[in-house]
């Protein structure tokens, strides 16, 4: 089981700030993503800016959330490199 998001602050450049119930932290760059389906809809800075936690992840008010489980594996991986 992964851990849940509890807080998540929108960057510069379409990153985020992400901070897990057990204590640890990562950066997830959502530049990668930004021309696909869905994720269009965050392109625009100030919708991308209109993050939130909900429940255990990351949504923003336009419709968009990430699977938990891909939050944390992408911060954990970019922590690698």
């Amino acid at each position: 089981m992964y851990p849940s998001v509890k807080e998540v602050t929108p960057g510069d450049n379409y990153t985020l700030s992400v901070v897990f119930d057990n204590g640890e932290k990562g950066h997830l760059d959502m530049k990668p993503v930004l021309d696909f389906g869905i994720f269009q809809r965050i392109k625009d800075h100030d919708a991308f800016r209109r993050v939130r936690v909900s429940f255990d992840t990351i949504e923003w008010d336009c419709g968009v959330d990430l699977d938990p489980e891909y939050v944390y594996a992408r911060c954990m991986s970019s922590k690698a490199t």
